[in-house]
Protein backbone atom coordinates (compact mmCIF):
# COMPACT_ATOMS: atom_id res chain seq x y z
CA UNK A 1 0.00 0.00 0.00
CA UNK A 2 1.31 3.47 -1.14
CA UNK A 3 1.49 6.29 1.23
CA UNK A 4 0.20 9.66 -0.05
CA UNK A 5 1.07 13.62 0.62
CA UNK A 6 0.49 17.20 -0.37
CA UNK A 7 3.77 19.14 -0.50
CA UNK A 8 3.36 23.32 -0.12
CA UNK A 9 6.14 25.49 -1.60
CA UNK A 10 6.10 28.41 0.33
CA UNK A 11 8.58 31.57 -0.45
CA UNK A 12 10.86 31.73 2.05
CA UNK A 13 12.49 35.11 0.22
CA UNK A 14 9.39 37.34 0.22
CA UNK A 15 9.74 38.07 4.33
CA UNK A 16 6.13 36.80 4.49
CA UNK A 17 5.00 36.66 8.51
CA UNK A 18 4.19 33.32 10.12
CA UNK A 19 0.58 33.94 9.22
CA UNK A 20 0.71 35.59 6.02
CA UNK A 21 2.70 32.10 5.48
CA UNK A 22 0.13 29.73 7.29
CA UNK A 23 -2.89 31.28 5.11
CA UNK A 24 -1.26 31.32 2.35
CA UNK A 25 -0.27 27.48 2.86
CA UNK A 26 -4.48 26.89 3.36
CA UNK A 27 -5.11 28.19 0.08
CA UNK A 28 -2.55 26.22 -2.01
CA UNK A 29 -3.70 23.06 -0.14
CA UNK A 30 -7.35 23.60 -0.25
CA UNK A 31 -6.83 24.50 -4.27
CA UNK A 32 -4.85 21.95 -5.03
CA UNK A 33 -7.07 19.31 -3.46
CA UNK A 34 -10.11 20.60 -4.97
CA UNK A 35 -8.11 20.18 -8.56
CA UNK A 36 -6.88 16.38 -7.67
CA UNK A 37 -8.71 13.63 -9.08
CA UNK A 38 -11.50 11.89 -6.44
CA UNK A 39 -9.50 8.64 -6.04
CA UNK A 40 -6.22 10.31 -5.24
CA UNK A 41 -7.76 12.75 -2.71
CA UNK A 42 -9.97 9.41 -1.06
CA UNK A 43 -6.80 7.77 -0.70
CA UNK A 44 -4.94 10.62 0.76
CA UNK A 45 -7.78 11.17 3.43
CA UNK A 46 -7.53 7.43 4.10
CA UNK A 47 -3.56 7.65 4.71
CA UNK A 48 -3.71 10.71 6.91
CA UNK A 49 -3.64 13.54 4.94
CA UNK A 50 -0.38 14.41 5.24
CA UNK A 51 0.75 18.15 4.19
CA UNK A 52 4.44 19.12 3.96
CA UNK A 53 5.37 22.26 4.07
CA UNK A 54 8.92 23.07 2.45
CA UNK A 55 10.77 26.72 1.56
CA UNK A 56 11.99 28.25 -1.64
CA UNK A 57 12.98 30.98 -3.19
CA UNK A 58 11.26 32.11 -6.47
CA UNK A 59 13.55 30.54 -8.68
CA UNK A 60 13.27 27.29 -6.78
CA UNK A 61 9.44 28.09 -6.91
CA UNK A 62 9.21 27.86 -10.48
CA UNK A 63 11.96 24.90 -11.38
CA UNK A 64 9.46 22.58 -9.13
CA UNK A 65 6.79 23.73 -11.10
CA UNK A 66 8.06 22.57 -14.30
CA UNK A 67 9.38 19.26 -12.62
CA UNK A 68 5.79 18.63 -10.97
CA UNK A 69 3.72 19.06 -14.25
CA UNK A 70 6.13 17.01 -16.30
CA UNK A 71 5.80 14.24 -13.85
CA UNK A 72 1.68 14.62 -14.38
CA UNK A 73 1.61 16.07 -10.38
CA UNK A 74 -1.23 18.28 -9.76
CA UNK A 75 0.44 21.24 -9.54
CA UNK A 76 -1.34 24.68 -8.08
CA UNK A 77 -0.24 28.45 -7.71
CA UNK A 78 -1.24 30.98 -5.70
CA UNK A 79 -1.10 34.85 -6.07
CA UNK A 80 -1.39 36.88 -3.10
CA UNK A 81 -4.58 39.65 -3.51
CA UNK A 82 -2.15 42.41 -1.89
CA UNK A 83 -4.45 43.55 1.08
CA UNK A 84 -1.75 43.34 3.43
CA UNK A 85 1.43 42.72 2.69
CA UNK A 86 2.84 41.72 -0.70
CA UNK A 87 1.92 43.81 -3.54
CA UNK A 88 -0.94 42.35 -5.50
CA UNK A 89 -0.16 39.41 -8.15
CA UNK A 90 2.58 38.38 -5.89
CA UNK A 91 3.37 34.37 -6.07
CA UNK A 92 3.47 33.28 -2.71
CA UNK A 93 2.84 29.08 -2.13
CA UNK A 94 2.91 26.04 -4.99
CA UNK A 95 1.01 23.33 -3.76
CA UNK A 96 2.13 19.84 -5.45
CA UNK A 97 -0.15 16.68 -5.07
CA UNK A 98 -1.54 15.41 -3.18
CA UNK A 99 -0.10 11.52 -4.61
CA UNK A 100 1.89 9.12 -3.81
CA UNK A 101 5.12 9.61 -2.27
CA UNK A 102 7.24 8.42 -3.98
CA UNK A 103 6.03 10.91 -6.93
CA UNK A 104 5.71 14.00 -5.00
CA UNK A 105 9.29 12.97 -3.66
CA UNK A 106 11.13 12.75 -7.19
CA UNK A 107 10.40 15.88 -7.46
CA UNK A 108 10.64 17.62 -3.80
CA UNK A 109 12.53 15.55 -2.10
CA UNK A 110 16.04 18.23 -2.39
CA UNK A 111 14.04 21.05 -0.41
CA UNK A 112 14.12 21.83 2.89
CA UNK A 113 11.58 21.78 5.64
CA UNK A 114 10.05 25.32 6.87
CA UNK A 115 11.42 25.63 10.49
Amino acid sequence: MSNYKQVILLREDLGMSKGKMIAQACHASLKAYKKSDSKLRSEWEGSGSAKIALEVDEQSLNEKRMDAEASGLTVVSVKDAGRTELEPGTETALAIGPDTEEKVDSVTSDLKLIK
